[in-house]
């Protein structure tokens, strides 16, 4: 059963890994990424928040996951991506793939990503000591999410 979270609290991957699995013993290949709040190079950050329009952001997320299980051959598929404010290691978001193969459990995976920082609803403010800013997508992000379409 695919699982979409959108939630405050932090989340353990050892437990979500084994909740995708669930056991199934078709499932040769599971595929984790996490992604984490960095400090920016040229200016430290001091806290993240992140804010979504819960109703459109879960429906984005579902279509995303659709979309990758029409391309793949896929098992359970976890998100949990986190709203609030977080400070600089903090979790950000875990995408969980499963599959037979790992080659559809590597491919949806990064497709999932790729869609997610182009096509869901979030909004990314960073504070630094010398200003607070809203964050677009990047056009690297948009270029990686064409090898898709």
């Amino acid at each position: 059963m695919d699982k979409i979270i959108i939630q405050q609290q932090d989340f353990n991957l050892t437990t979500e890994i084994a909740l995708v699995k669930n056991n199934d013993s078709d499932i040769g290949a599971v595929v984790s990424f996490i992604g984490f709040v960095r400090d920016l190079d040229h200016n430290p950050i001091q806290k993240m928040t992140l804010e979504h329009y819960p109703g459109m952001t879960k429906k984005a997320l579902k279509s995303i996951v659709g979309e990758a299980k029409k391309r793949w051959s896929t098992g359970n598929i976890t998100i949990i991506h986190r709203v609030g404010d977080l400070n600089i290691n903090d979790q950000i978001v875990l995408i969980i793939t499963s599959s037979k193969h790992r080659q559809s459990a590597f491919a949806s995976c990064e497709f999932i990503m790729d869609y997610l920082k182009t096509q869901a609803p979030f909004w990314k403010k960073e504070y630094t000591q010398n200003k607070n800013k809203w964050v677009k997508a990047k056009s690297s992000d948009k270029s990686q999410k064409t090898r898709w379409e």
